[in-house]
């Protein structure tokens, strides 16, 4: 059995200083198997090293954010030799307009952007903007994880202590005449959405329909391609797609890591938040490191890689060749309705059934606690270009070591005996029951 008293002590302290004991929600240890939430030290390529000297096969990827593989030499390289150039000045530097001019020449469907340094910058500027270019308040956003941290979007979840009723309403995905219901009577200032997710995409004629319809209503089309985009392609998912939003919001995988995000979008929207308007100006995003040099020498780099290596093709072969070999493992030994890898290759998602063939969180939690006793680590199955054969093979020999003892579960009906601890919950809940921490617990 491994051992993780280190993480273990090291997270308790976390615990007393830092509110949910990490920065993230969803990094938090109660996305874990308890005192099973390994503290990393350092990463390369697909793996990652955590205190106790444990070695992992990592998926997830910094929450999605890393495409080219930990510790990835160009980029590296690229961002320490802008540091050293100075990373902050009053004034802006040409390294802005060369970025600037490598994202556009990626998403031609955008004629501005300005970066930023987290999705939810990107996001709740798309909102300021759309109410002043429209003179309406309130916000659509398909029904989808996530989009904010802000209130106008955190205000519609279970997590809403504090903050004032949101003037956002939500609309089914793939379901055209959900969202002109929800147009209906010209009150929504923009339609935010993923053009696609892991495990939805558009049927056919749905993003064009969703495209005329906010025309027909005087609405802002918002993409947020944080995910799609540098995942789906390099120009998000538009491009694949061939529907152009009015603005589009990205993050995650632009700088491998690096914190930087953007918004973009049309001119005639853009300009609001500029100096070239005769309209009441728009705060769209005025941030101290948004400029900052390091990320923006790591995006162009990350740009570089996406046009001179082919990491989305990397990312779905090794994604079919993960998902085929844990289907076999599952179906081998009778359990593929219970345990089944799902989603598009490059964005997979692991889905754990109860005896019932219900989702279950002690089932979730029993799988990871054994992927994390056999060397994997990751709440779901997304990969990188760094994921080759070797790490691959790994992964499927842990599933395929965890997978008697998911069994056995399923036949007995109960995770009960097996799990140790109590099961993962989801990230944003109410309350910090049913993973809530006693203070005698950590002191």
């Amino acid at each position: 059995m491994r051992s993780f008293e280190r993480s273990a002590a090291i997270q308790a302290r976390l615990h007393d200083l830092v509110p949910g004991g990490a920065h993230t929600y969803a990094r938090g240890a109660d996305q874990y198997p308890e005192r099973m939430a390994p503290i990393l030290v350092r990463g390369k390529g697909a793996r990652v090293w955590d205190v106790d000297g444990n070695e992992f096969v990592e998926y997830g990827m910094g929450l999605r954010s890393v495409t080219l593989g930990h510790g990835y030499e160009p980029v590296l390289r690229a961002a320490t030799l802008a540091a050293a150039d100075g990373l902050s000045f009053s004034r802006p530097t040409e390294l802005e307009l060369c970025a600037a001019q490598d994202f556009l020449d990626l998403v031609p469907s955008a004629d501005m952007v300005k970066f930023a340094k987290n999705g939810s910058d990107a996001t709740s500027a798309a909102v300021r903007l759309a109410r002043a270019v429209t003179g309406r308040t309130t916000i659509a956003v398909c029904d989808q994880p996530f989009f904010s941290v802000d209130d106008w979007f955190i205000g519609t979840t279970d997590m809403a202590a504090g903050i004032p009723a949101a003037d956002t309403v939500k609309f089914a995905y793939n379901d055209l005449d959900a969202l002109a219901a929800t147009l209906a009577g010209d009150t929504v200032a923009a339609v935010f959405l993923e053009a696609a997710t892991a495990m939805a995409e558009p049927m056919p004629g749905y993003l064009e329909g969703v495209r005329a319809l906010c025309d027909r209503h005087g609405t802002l089309l918002v993409f947020d391609e944080m995910i799609t985009g540098f995942r789906w392609s390099a120009g998000g998912a538009q491009a694949v797609y061939g529907v152009t939003p009015d603005l589009s919001c990205w993050g995650k995988a632009m700088g491998n890591g690096f914190p930087i995000s953007a918004l973009a979008g049309k001119r005639e929207y853009m300009e609001r938040g500029g100096l070239r308007t005769d309209h009441d100006r728009v705060f769209l995003l005025s941030t101290t490191h948004g400029p900052e040099t390091a990320s923006l020498a790591a995006f162009r780099a990350v740009v570089h890689a996406y046009r001179t290596e082919d990491p989305i093709a990397r990312m779905e072969q090794a994604g079919r060749a993960l998902a085929d070999g844990v289907n076999a493992v599952a179906d081998a030994l009778g359990i593929a309705e219970y345990l089944q890898v799902r989603g598009r290759p490059s964005c997979l998602i692991f889905r754990t059934l109860d005896a019932e063939g219900a989702p279950s969180q002690a089932f979730r939690t029993l799988f990871l606690q054994e992927l994390l006793e056999h060397g994997v680590l990751g709440q779901s199955f997304v990969t990188s270009a760094a994921h080759d054969a070797d790490a691959i093979a790994a992964t499927i020999a842990a599933c395929a070591a965890a997978a008697p003892v998911y069994r056995r579960a399923i036949e007995r009906g109960t995770v009960d005996g097996l799990l140790r601890g109590r099961p993962v919950a989801p990230a944003l809940r109410r309350t910090a029951a049913p993973r809530q921490i006693e203070v005698s617990t950590y002191r």
